[in-house]
């Protein structure tokens, strides 16, 4: 029987992913392996293994040759262009190729975590019930999310090991190269403002500038996902955000005082649009303050920041249940968004 756990991340370098296995293996000592396409850009000691989940064959023969493990946290995810179909078949695949071989190779496996978010309770499509709980009535597929939970569920039945389901929502933290974090968008759009010589502008509609928003640290997650990991109870869901709600009438002021620049009125401005074409404009930035070289299109993801920044409703998860459960760590949103801009700017990726 292992001693150390041996936890398998995939999508070991995104947002979740990669905050989480600086916490497995740095802060709590466990053995990582970790799933992605690309190599590390840190000093890890966790085991990173390139394949691509859409191939089973060369899964499970990468994760026969890597395992036995312990347990398995899923946060491996394809955007398929927005066409909701292929997103299903794709992600679903992919969940099962990996936990099949993860099974597979590890007689000791004890516990998958698959990581969702608030468009289970149909946070994409407009207002919904708030704040949401974990057991509210689902909406109207397609939703990649369903398949994945279905799955695991009939799959982990009659198994050794038990699931359980995280539902962060807006995870924010430090990743390169990953554009699905809203702090990036937000200091990338900054920077770019301050350049041209702009106010510090809210992007989004004026009905969102004054809803109730949440985010997930991403440093809060991976210290809840342990927890769920060895403590939870199995097969259950869990909502995990910072504990707090905010307003961006409130927060857009703080973020501009952060950056030493004047707020504005909101005004729709769509980014997917506006920034197609300042690749030059970053490209002269990054030159000038010898930024870390991120592709553009990289960088930042601009549609996803439309969505955040244009949900006219309230968007809030409630918390109860794991904090009843015994996870009860709360963290400042605020605090969390200026000190990630920091963290930023000292690893040279915004000036």
């Amino acid at each position: 029987m292992m001693t150390t756990p041996h936890a398998l991340v995939a999508g070991g370098l995104g947002v979740i992913g990669r905050n989480l296995v600086t916490h497995l293996a740095g802060d709590l000592g466990w053995r990582v392996t970790a799933i992605s396409r690309r190599a590390p850009d840190f000093d890890t000691t966790a085991r990173y293994v390139s394949v691509d989940l859409e191939d089973a064959a060369a899964t499970r023969a990468a994760l026969a040759e890597a395992g036995p493990f312990t347990h398995v946290f899923y946060a491996a995810y394809q955007e398929c262009g927005g066409d909701a179909a292929r997103q299903v078949a794709v992600n679903l695949a992919m969940l099962r190729n990996c936990v099949t071989a993860a099974h597979d190779a590890s007689p000791g496996l004890e516990r998958v975590l698959l990581y969702e978010g608030a468009k289970y309770y149909g946070a994409h499509l407009g207002a919904f019930p708030t704040p949401a709980q974990e057991d509210d009535p689902r909406v109207m597929p397609p939703m990649f999310y369903y398949d994945q939970e279905d799955w695991l569920t009939g799959f982990s039945k009659g198994k050794r090991w038990d699931r359980v389901v995280m539902r962060p929502d807006v995870v924010c933290g430090f990743a390169v190269g990953n554009p699905m974090n809203l702090a990036m968008v937000i200091a990338v759009y900054a920077a770019i403002c301050r350049e041209l010589g702009l106010p510090l502008r809210f992007p989004g509609s004026a009905g969102c500038y004054g809803r109730l928003a949440q985010v997930t640290d991403a440093a809060q997650l991976a210290a809840g996902s342990a927890w769920a990991a060895t403590e939870a109870a199995g097969d259950t869901a869990y909502n995990l955000t910072n504990g707090d709600v905010f307003r961006w009438n409130r927060l857009w002021k703080a973020i501009a005082r952060h950056f030493d620049m004047d707020p504005a009125e909101p005004m729709p401005i769509p980014l997917a649009e506006m920034m197609a074409d300042k690749a030059p404009v970053w490209e002269r930035i990054r030159e000038r303050h010898g930024l870390v070289d991120v592709p553009f299109d990289k960088i930042a993801a601009w549609g996803f920041g439309d969505f955040i920044f244009n949900c006219d409703w309230d968007v809030v998860s409630s918390t109860t249940r794991i904090r009843q459960a015994g996870f009860a760590p709360v963290v400042d949103s605020e605090a969390m968004f200026l000190r990630l801009f920091d963290e930023f700017k000292e690893r040279k990726v915004i000036p």
